[in-house]
């Protein structure tokens, strides 16, 4: 059991390491925009749009990296509280009931949706805008199938814990 967390973790892990340098180039090509929309008074869609694109990519690739890291926004009144064995029975019950399914289903209904975009080679509807929207959209059900790993690393983790009380 432990090597399959390992694997999803190191999964997770690499994907998250790869995009993490994105957020620097977002930011520094929004500064280009402002610079390129306010003080050259230009347009500059086809770096919008890649902006756009990258922020996409961060989200849908980075998500199964923040749960790894449990840097999920959550309300902690009661989680902060309980005991660890308690929080793994959250963290178990919220994983199987709630981020299973939800991957499941965002997969299953993702394909035809990915398929259509990809057999139009869809682009962007603005002028000069990127094309390749398809390959954007294709990050759309890798992200619940990294979910799903990870989903499954955490409920491994948490049923370890229950089990032997080690994390």
């Amino acid at each position: 059991m432990n090597k399959v967390i390992d694997l999803f973790d190191r999964l997770s892990d690499m994907v998250g390491n790869l995009i993490a340098p994105i957020t620097i180039i977002m930011m520094v090509l929004t500064c280009i925009v402002v610079f390129v929309r306010y003080l050259l008074n230009a347009g500059a869609i086809p770096i919008q749009e890649t902006v756009v694109y990258l922020h996409g990519s961060v989200f849908m690739l980075g998500i199964a990296y923040t749960l790894k890291q449990s840097a999920h926004v959550r309300v902690d009144i009661l989680y902060s509280r309980f005991s660890p064995r308690k929080q793994a029975l959250v963290n178990l019950f919220g994983t199987t009931v709630f981020l299973i399914p939800f991957s499941i289903f965002l997969l299953w209904t993702s394909l035809d949706f990915v398929s259509l975009s990809w057999s139009l080679n869809e682009s962007s509807a603005e002028p000069g805008g990127l094309p390749f929207v398809y390959l954007l959209k294709t990050l759309i059900p890798i992200m619940p199938v990294l979910l799903l790993a990870q989903g499954i690393a955490e409920i491994m983790r948490n049923l370890s814990y229950l089990r032997h009380g080690d994390s």
